[in-house]
């Protein structure tokens, strides 16, 4: 986060011959206009630490955004948007929980063909070394990432890649930040990043020229991944103040 707001500053000081360049002010001001946006995340860890399961956290989150969206902004008209708005997300939610359907039925059908236990054995065989492993994964997971849908990559990788961990002596709570850390960076990684869609479809650009954008960005998160990998007390050492 630190180092997208200073290359957004230093991409203002080289505007500044066009007119344009950068103002505490102005992203002081923004910054408060946005506040409540910005306490999302706030809720979201708040009712994740205090309700008794992640469903009613959600609920909390999404009502708090509810709140914000049509009595503070009043960007959502209860009565006449609010409906359309929920057929939408039921939508969404169909889709979704249809390709965690197909994925559950397929990762059963990987557990009673013995595919993990396949996999453990090969890996454990061909590669000698956990981090040379390590950085195979990452390329694997990339990929994955890159073309796989999330939620899908969840409920079939995960069961896939827990035995290779534990066989390597990898900590399943560090093996699981290198997943999701993968999985953001698949969002950015062209050719068919979520995230590079998205924004070439809401900005109406070319997806070259939001590839060429975000490429900063994607070097910047290459490194965190690589970071996180590699020094696993990063990750680990929270937990491990609460056992």
């Amino acid at each position: 986060m630190i180092l997208t707001a200073l290359w957004g500053i230093r991409q203002s000081s080289q505007n500044s011959s066009q007119g344009r360049s950068f103002s505490a002010r102005e992203a002081g001001a923004a910054l408060w206009d946005a506040k409540w946006e910005l306490l999302i995340p706030v809720v979201a860890l708040v009712a994740l630490f205090t309700v008794s399961t992640t469903v009613e956290a959600a609920a909390v989150t999404a009502t708090y955004a509810l709140i914000v969206t049509t009595v503070i902004h009043r960007d959502l008209r209860p009565l006449k948007d609010l409906p359309r708005v929920i057929t939408n997300c039921g939508l969404l939610v169909g889709g979704v929980l249809l390709i965690l359907g197909v994925a559950l039925g397929f990762t059963h059908y990987l557990v009673d063909a013995q595919i993990p236990d396949e996999m453990v054995a090969w890996a454990t065989n061909t590669v000698k070394s956990k981090w040379l492993f390590l950085l195979g994964l990452n390329v694997v997971l990339l990929f994955v990432g890159g073309l796989v849908e999330i939620y899908a990559a969840i409920v079939v990788v995960v069961p896939l890649l827990v035995p290779i961990g534990v066989a390597f002596g990898i900590d399943p709570v560090h093996l699981g930040i290198i997943f999701l850390a993968n999985m953001e960076l698949g969002f950015l990684a062209p050719p068919v990043g979520l995230n590079l869609l998205l924004a070439s479809y809401r900005f109406n650009k070319p997806i070259i020229e939001v590839t060429r954008a975000v490429f900063p960005m994607l070097v910047v998160l290459i490194f965190g991944v690589l970071v996180i990998t590699y020094v696993p007390w990063l990750t680990t050492f929270l937990p491990r103040m609460f056992q």
